[in-house]
């Protein structure tokens, strides 16, 4: 029997979380950490509500999942992140010793892969591109209607 729960699944998640950080005006990054086929934490970009640089998706993700795994590693999980994650948050993944990054839309601007290719754990596993196009229009979007704005 198929599962349902592939990485498009998951990504469609993460996907919903972009638009609701769309919605409220915040840059429309998602994020969904799965253990065991289970989404365990949800995020999205919260540096306007929060008032706080580090708000990103993948910050509050990894400090949800690891509320609700009573643990600091998340070795057994999953991220699924709409937009390629920017040092600062690459860096945390690393510490948070991750086993799987999927990736939506690369970031040629902050991404950590053009800035630090190496920052994630060596043990994590990377797939990049993911709903790419989905992922990028969400982000390309916001910023178009920014400009307008101004």
């Amino acid at each position: 029997m198929l599962s349902v729960y592939t990485d498009e699944h998951f990504m469609r998640e993460a996907l919903r979380q972009a638009q609701q950080a769309f919605e409220e005006g915040e840059v429309p990054v998602g994020a969904v950490v799965v253990s065991n086929n289970k989404v365990i934490a949800r995020a999205y970009n919260q540096t306007e509500r929060l008032n706080d640089v580090t708000a990103h998706a993948e910050m509050l993700a990894l400090t949800a999942a690891a509320n609700y795994l009573g643990g600091k590693y998340l070795s057994d999980c999953t991220l699924y992140i709409t937009l390629e994650p920017c040092n600062m948050c690459a860096g945390a993944l690393y510490w948070g010793q991750l086993k799987k990054l999927v990736i939506g839309a690369s970031d040629e601007q902050r991404g950590y892969s053009r800035m630090t290719p190496s920052l994630l754990h060596p043990k994590t596993e990377v797939v990049s591109g993911l709903l790419e196009a989905e992922c990028k229009a969400l982000v390309d979007d916001f910023f178009r209607q920014l400009r307008k704005k101004r």
